[in-house]
């Protein structure tokens, strides 16, 4: 794991809020001169902490949008089984995000799609291709409060 100091957590604050930032402007922001600012950047990319540079749009404005969030118990808990879920939501691209975890559910899955229509349409395939889910709850969201990507890079700034 990367040591990351003070100037780094900058740099990567700033390139979280703003990706296309000019290398000038931010090596100006964090207070450094271009080339130390930008030799730091290339070891925050090539370390993987910097995974990739990437517009969000809100498709909402161009097209509908219906967002929900499922919940997902798997009938067995095998390796195997696991993995044959994991599989089908790497596969399918309405899955926007998918979360292991702890607790009473073993998967939370975030799926957009065109409509509600269109999401029970793919849980319906899942259950018909049998990957492994035992029971299921769906929330479709109806106001989105906030949508952060990743958490900020703040958070890692030393107190």
């Amino acid at each position: 794991m990367l040591q990351l100091d003070a100037t780094d957590i900058r740099i990567l604050a700033e390139i979280q809020r703003e990706g296309r930032i000019a290398k000038t402007a931010l090596a100006e922001r964090v207070g450094l001169s271009a080339t130390p600012c930008w030799m730091r950047l290339k070891r925050l990319e090539k370390a993987g902490i910097v995974a990739g540079y990437h517009a969000r749009i809100d498709w909402r404005l161009a097209a509908p949008v219906t967002t929900v969030i499922v919940e997902v118990t798997l009938g067995g808990h095998r390796q195997a089984d696991f993995d044959r879920f994991e599989r089908a939501m790497r596969a399918a691209p309405e899955v926007v995000s998918c979360w292991s975890t702890g607790g009473g559910v073993d998967y939370v899955v975030k799926v957009a799609a065109r409509d509600v229509e269109a999401y029970q349409s793919l849980v319906d395939g899942w259950l018909d291709r049998e990957i492994g889910i035992l029971r299921y709850v769906t929330y479709v969201v109806t106001k989105v409060v906030k949508d952060a990507i990743d958490p900020p890079a703040s958070l890692f700034a030393a107190p």
